[in-house]
């Protein structure tokens, strides 16, 4: 069974590796006891994604059914033959990760399958679900079962995750809206995407951003520098959109070269460090 699970678990980070190279990069900078449960999160995670964006010519209304069935069932009798699933399962016991975080993204990667505008209260949902309950599984493997560190840092850690998913939207405009026919920021026509819509959605983004910050710095020391991590990227992408003309957002994906990945690894670590996060 031993070895059962270590497979399971090398496959899930292995799909972290393969579908992120940032993510991958902030999970190497945890303490290493840390680092097999966050891959189970993001496998899942991931595979429940690639089902609503990706399977086009698949039934994905019913793949998304049976996937949340054998998720339920997995965690229900502790095992399963999906790898994905049966790496997941185990660390939702492990460090008891509410069923309602489950359900919640479960809910909005459906949303996908019936939305391709968002107004107000379902953008809000939809970044609750599809984002922040993810910084909150997380949040639940980093304190170890502390419960009032948990629950003081929750809002920090949903902050997170939105400011995250707003970054991927803007960043996959395009694609999302060429591919999918999704636009999720409300009252916002891509075709007609203006400076005045680019201006309000960096706002929103930058209190989430401003919010997090406040969490990140008092994480356990297990879990800071790696978060940190992911934070300095993610804000590298988010200067880097904010100085692109409107026009540029809309045509094409802006990304942050890999070479400056290694750079911000080092300046981080630097900074770590000398205990200046």
């Amino acid at each position: 069974m031993h070895l059962y699970n270590q497979t399971c678990m090398a496959c899930s980070e292995l799909i972290t590796n393969r579908y992120s190279t940032s993510f991958s990069m902030g999970i190497r900078a945890f303490d290493k006891k840390l680092r097999a449960p966050i891959y189970a999160i993001y496998g899942f995670v991931r595979f429940a994604d690639e089902i609503v964006d990706t399977f086009h010519e698949h039934p994905k209304a019913e793949l998304l059914r049976r996937f949340r069935e054998d998720t339920y069932r997995a965690i229900e009798e502790g095992i399963s033959l999906n790898p994905v699933l049966q790496a997941f399962q185990q660390t939702v016991h492990q460090y008891n990760i509410e069923m309602e975080l489950i359900d919640a993204f479960l809910d909005s990667m459906e949303m996908d399958l019936h939305f391709n505008r968002y107004e107000d209260r379902l953008y809000q949902q939809y970044i609750y679900g599809s984002a922040e309950v993810v910084g909150l599984m997380c949040l639940r493997v980093f304190v170890e079962g502390d419960e009032a560190t948990y629950q003081h840092l929750k809002a920090p850690a949903r902050s997170l995750g939105a400011a995250f998913q707003k970054i991927n939207f803007l960043r996959d405009m395009r694609s999302d809206f060429d591919d999918r026919g999704r636009v999720y920021f409300p009252g916002v026509d891509f075709s007609n995407f203006t400076l005045e819509d680019k201006i309000s959605i960096e706002a929103d983004i930058k209190k989430d951003f401003d919010d997090a910050l406040v969490g990140i710095t008092q994480l356990p020391k297990s879990a800071r520098f790696g978060v940190y991590l992911a934070y300095v990227y993610y804000t590298k992408l988010f200067q880097k959109i904010k100085s692109a003309p409107v026009h540029q957002v809309t045509k094409e994906r802006i990304r942050v070269p890999d070479t400056r990945k290694v750079m911000l690894i080092f300046s981080s670590a630097l900074r770590n460090s000398l205990n200046m996060l």
